[in-house]
């Protein structure tokens, strides 16, 4: 893994590699502001994968109080999803990714964002803000690199430190991501070289899917770090969930559309000559994180904080 120790944190190119490769063919997909982050079915899986997603958003809507002017800074906004929303209810949505591509789909549908770094965001940027969103970006702030060199609690901390000075006291963040798991391995075990069905090989794939990325272990470390500044409101596991949204996404990507298929062929000279991109494109064929959270190595957690 040493090609993935090359940088400090995710880049914008890390990024990019991931998200804008398959932006088009996302929105062919899912639509022009599909969500790319675990839905919400709180059990009743009869539900509309568009149906699962909404009620994320209004139980994300709902925790951070979010109404009509509210001012919300959404960090890793992916193709807006969550700031359509918002926007519907009457707040004004400010979004921020590293991904050109979805930067650009955002723009296109009328949304506010631009391409910063959600890490080093401060009020000199936009002001304060009501509320505070993060749904997925937590899994890109800390590299292998760092974790292996002890700094991962440090990057969560001045996370946290900069989320405060843009909140007031009583404001809300809320902290979607996707954490180690109880049965997560050791880092020397993981390898792309391990048998396929294996846990070292699905974090292995997960790792090259997401290069520049390493997860928090549990909401322990993610609430430990939010300390002192904020506490914690509430949390819940969305591990079953993510297993069942990433399996409609799987239908919704492979179902036939001309153009989406002729997206598909496009990339098959860079499948051809770049490892790293035949890595990304085995998602398709095996998704890495779902059987992560099968096998419990990875978990996925909803957590709420107020500022105090």
């Amino acid at each position: 893994f040493s090609y993935l120790t090359t940088r400090r944190m995710a880049s914008q190119q890390d990024l990019d590699f991931t998200y804008t490769t398959i932006d088009k063919i996302f929105r062919l997909s899912m639509g022009q502001t599909g969500d790319y982050s675990g839905a919400m079915y709180n059990g009743d899986f009869s539900l509309t994968l568009e149906q699962a997603q909404r009620q994320k958003h209004e139980f994300i809507a709902d925790s951070l109080r979010i109404g009509d002017g509210s001012r919300v800074l959404d960090l890793g906004c992916g193709w807006g999803p969550f700031l359509q929303y918002v926007k519907e209810r009457g707040a004004i949505g400010q979004g921020v990714t590293l991904s050109q591509g979805q930067a650009a789909a955002c723009r296109a549908n009328g949304l506010m964002v631009d391409i910063k770094d959600c890490r080093q965001i401060t009020p000199a940027d936009y002001g304060t803000f009501d509320a505070i969103s993060s749904v997925g970006a937590m899994e890109h702030f800390c590299s292998v690199e760092q974790y292996l060199t002890g700094q991962q609690d440090a990057v969560y901390a001045d996370f946290f430190a900069k989320l405060n000075d843009l909140l007031p006291v009583g404001g809300r963040a809320y902290i979607q991501t996707m954490v180690f798991g109880k049965n997560m391995i050791p880092f020397e075990e993981i390898s792309l070289d391990a048998p396929t069905d294996s846990p070292s090989y699905a974090l292995a794939l997960m790792i090259a899917q997401f290069p520049g990325s390493w997860l928090p272990y549990g909401h322990e470390q993610v609430t430990s770090n939010a300390q002192p500044h904020f506490k914690l409101i509430s949390k819940s596991s969305g591990r079953l969930d993510y297993i069942e949204t990433i399996g409609q996404w799987r239908k919704r990507f492979r179902a036939f559309n001309l153009q989406k298929y002729g997206l598909y062929a496009s990339l098959l000279p860079k499948m051809l000559t770049n490892k790293a991109f035949r890595d990304l494109i085995a998602v398709f064929r095996v998704s890495p994180n779902r059987v992560c959270f099968e096998q419990e190595t990875m978990e996925h957690y909803r957590m709420v904080f107020e500022k105090m």
